[in-house]
């Protein structure tokens, strides 16, 4: 008798069908586990893409309004430098002055036409905007009139708001302080120009920077005021990155437009020259400033404006104003040594901003920003 051929594949044990069925639940919990990793990665696409919209919808129309208002001393600042270039020297060390002291009547120190009309535009801005806080339906709800209930608070109010002018404003005064420097350069009027060229250009391209620094501000206060640490930190993420696409964007368009940038402003052939050798030296500083600029905004966020505060009086006037002085006079690079010194402290505030919001610890900044909620709630015996 021959005997029957024995089929491997067909023998089966309970011990091997426990095997089979425990490979098709691990085939399950694979495809379940794949699943929900997809939609983890689209809810998360979905919350930046979320993000990147509120932000944009904030700063959109805060750089419009800001390029907009700038516009006047942009433009009063071109129409003066075709006079010649001393009126553009002349007008540039008034507004700077102006700028440092914040006496903006001394800008009659350059050509009154411009400086007129410069206060003629910002006074009807002021009157303009009264109006609609007035009458608009959308601040009903924000101005309700002079009331005593504002006071509520103040001391907590003032001790953000201080600083928190203090750290803009120590930084605009170091760059319109290096415009003044200029003036003691060899070639005084030439130096000025340029430089003032520069500072306007960088002021300019920083009021993207600005919209971009409010906008993170806004969402990572709101955020940890609402007790949500996660979406302030995906809020600085996403910021961060916009801020860095922006830079190198503008960069590429200022190295590009070098060479009849500086026609804008002037026909001295000397002048253009010399801002066309400027404008590398821009793109650089402008992409460390807009990295500083959000970073800022975030600061400013968390309610740390007088950590904010320290860093920028460190940052220009230990190392970015005495390393400008050191390059322009001492080594003898002129304006782009005063330049080069604005570089240095732009670093070390990067530096320093990133590390204060590496080592952030969101989820306390959210207890402490709740805090902050709940103790300027104007009681309801007061308001009645």
């Amino acid at each position: 008798m021959e005997r029957e051929e024995e089929n491997p594949t067909s023998l089966t044990t309970p011990l091997n069908e426990h095997d089979i069925h425990d490979d098709d639940d691990d085939n399950d919990d694979d495809e379940d586990g794949g699943c929900r990793a997809v939609e983890r990665e689209r809810n998360r696409k979905e919350e930046i893409a979320k993000e990147v919209k509120k932000q944009l919808w904030l700063a959109g129309p805060l750089v419009c309004t800001s390029v907009l208002q700038f516009s006047l001393q942009l433009i009063s600042l071109m129409y003066v430098g075709h006079l010649g270039e001393l009126p553009l020297s002349g007008a540039s060390m008034a507004t700077s002055f102006a700028t440092v002291t914040g006496f903006s009547l001394l800008t009659d120190l350059g050509l009154r036409g411009a400086a007129l009309a410069n206060s003629i535009s910002y006074w009807t801005n002021v009157v303009l905007l009264a109006l609609y806080v007035k009458f608009s339906s959308s601040c009903a709800k924000t101005w309700t009139g002079l009331s005593k209930e504002a006071l509520h608070d103040i001391l907590n109010f003032l001790g953000l708001a201080i600083p928190s002018a203090v750290m803009v404003c120590l930084e605009m005064w170091s760059f319109e302080m290096i415009v003044l420097a200029s003036g003691l350069l060899p070639d005084p009027e030439l130096q000025t120009s340029v430089l003032s060229i520069c500072l306007n250009t960088t002021t300019t391209v920083w009021m993207i920077t600005y919209g971009l620094g409010n906008a993170v501000s806004t969402r990572v206060s709101n955020e940890l005021g609402a007790g949500r640490p996660y979406a302030a930190r995906l809020a600085v993420c996403v910021v961060l990155v916009m801020a860095v696409t922006e830079a190198v964007i503008v960069g590429a368009v200022m190295i590009s437009i070098r060479n009849i940038w500086g026609y804008a402003y002037s026909d001295v052939v000397e002048v253009v020259r010399y801002v066309a050798a400027m404008m590398p030296i821009l793109a650089a500083s402008n992409f460390l400033d807009a990295l500083q600029g959000v970073l800022s905004g975030t600061v400013r966020g968390c309610g740390r404006q007088k950590a904010g505060a320290f860093v920028n009086l460190g940052s220009y006037y230990i190392v970015g104003i005495p390393s400008a002085i050191v390059f322009a006079f001492v080594l003898r690079i002129g304006g782009k040594g005063l330049w080069f010194g604005i570089i240095c402290g732009l670093i070390v505030q990067v530096l320093s901003l990133s590390t204060i919001t590496l080592r952030t610890n969101w989820e306390q900044q959210a207890k402490k920003a709740t805090e902050r909620v709940y103790d300027s709630t104007i009681p309801v015996d007061t308001v009645s």
